[in-house]
């Protein structure tokens, strides 16, 4: 046993993963009903990460702006202006193919009983009301911007303290990083449950007749992944950007697709991070921020979807509005992390654009509840591989300027 669990360490995690994947997927289609208990690792595993980043977030935030020195990069800025243009070009993508390929639907309800936001101030109101949250109450509901926001402050307050304080600090961030990397060891059985139970509870019989929405909204997805993605990547590091955007999307993405956690990837992208050789004070901010505010899988899921109740009502759409349509998916994305129910909540928002009914945009949500067992999936894979991306591509932008030699081939 002991010479097994070595070879077993012995093989990377994303083939560990892999392998976990293959089993969950043959078991979920042989002997479902004998193999269910295996759910319970599913469950645990994205319960775990749930539980350590909003600890992780507060102490490797605080520590890193503690120990900051003055007139030490920190790239934040490349990284937001990255975030917000990749969010926006995914919602004018969506906008473009919506047109293109139009999709009806057959409006379903199934969304009863959910209120969306009224409007966009009531979305950056909320926003903003979670900046100023109770510490202690945004760790326990996972509120990402307010932990950031305590632990920026924290931080700031703690930059004039004594050595021997900060470094306590220091090694309490230490340790949560420890404790991450033992969670993550857990990912092929919990990837293993997750893909198990996708399977065997929603089935994909109930997804074929949205086959071409479904189609728009994976294809714009991917088209922004591995087309768009990686033209704002070589606009900034000015080398073939695909070897990074593959090892984000391998490492990050995959699992991102079956926690359907941004909040729980962010310990899988810390280690990312962290194993591209990225500078501790950038990431440990901008992954938790890209979390809450880097939405390009939300920006294509609002704009497909309110085009698709466009088309479905027979509304006329000129130039303009659709490009307002594109700002405001961005716009509404970026604070979809503070709507319960996340993007899908924020379509009747859109949908009031073009004097759509609520009712009837509350049946089009009905529609994304139905697909969401892929579009949530695939959404959170772009989102949160995007943000490691985004975040490698600011700081490999520094390094080309410093002069420093990049092989992204060998990083990645």
């Amino acid at each position: 046993m002991k010479s097994l669990l070595k070879k077993w360490n012995q093989i990377s995690l994303v083939k560990q993963i892999i392998v976990g994947l293959i089993i969950g997927i043959v078991l979920a289609l042989t002997i479902p009903d004998a193999a269910k208990p295996i759910v319970i690792f599913g469950s645990f595993f994205v319960g775990a990460l749930k539980a350590i980043a909003p600890v992780l977030v507060l102490f490797l935030v605080m520590s890193a702006i503690a120990q900051h020195k003055r007139g030490q990069q920190t790239n934040m800025k490349s990284v937001i202006i990255l975030y917000l243009l990749g969010t926006f070009l995914a919602g004018l993508i969506a906008v473009i193919a919506s047109f293109i390929f139009p999709v009806s639907l057959t409006l379903v309800k199934g969304a009863e009983g959910v209120t969306p936001p009224s409007g966009v101030v009531e979305v950056l109101k909320t926003l903003l009301m979670n900046i100023v949250d109770n510490p202690v109450k945004a760790i326990f509901n996972a509120n990402y911007i307010g932990i950031l926001s305590w632990a920026i402050l924290l931080g700031l307050a703690l930059r004039n303290a004594a050595d021997s304080t900060k470094t306590m600090i220091s090694n309490f961030s230490d340790a949560v990083s420890k404790m991450v990397t033992w969670v993550i060891k857990l990912a092929p059985l919990g990837i293993m449950g997750l893909v198990f139970e996708s399977i065997t509870t929603s089935g994909l019989d109930a997804l074929l007749s949205y086959g071409k929405l479904l189609a728009v909204l994976i294809g714009c997805m991917v088209f922004v992944a591995l087309v768009i993605n990686p033209i704002i990547v070589f606009m900034y590091i000015r080398q073939n950007p695909y070897p990074l955007v593959f090892k984000c999307i391998k490492e990050s993405g995959i699992t991102a697709f079956f926690t359907r956690s941004s909040a729980a990837n962010i310990p899988v992208n810390m280690r990312l991070c962290e194993n591209l050789g990225l500078n501790k004070d950038s990431y440990s901010v901008s992954i938790p921020l890209g979390a809450t505010i880097n939405m390009g899988g939300a920006a294509v899921t609002i704009s497909v979807l309110t085009l698709a109740a466009v088309h479905t009502l027979g509304i006329q759409v000129d130039l303009p509005t659709a490009i307002i349509l594109s700002v405001l998916s961005a716009v509404c994305a970026c604070g979809a992390s503070g709507v319960a129910g996340g993007s899908l909540l924020l379509i009747p928002l859109a949908c009031s654009l073009f004097g759509i009914p609520a009712d009837v945009a509350m049946q089009v949500v009905g529609v994304g509840f139905i697909i969401g067992v892929l579009q949530d999936s695939f959404e959170t894979g772009l989102n949160s591989s995007t943000d490691v991306l985004f975040t490698a591509a600011a700081e490999y932008k520094e390094w080309r300027k410093e002069g420093k030699t990049i092989d992204i081939k060998k990083i990645a």
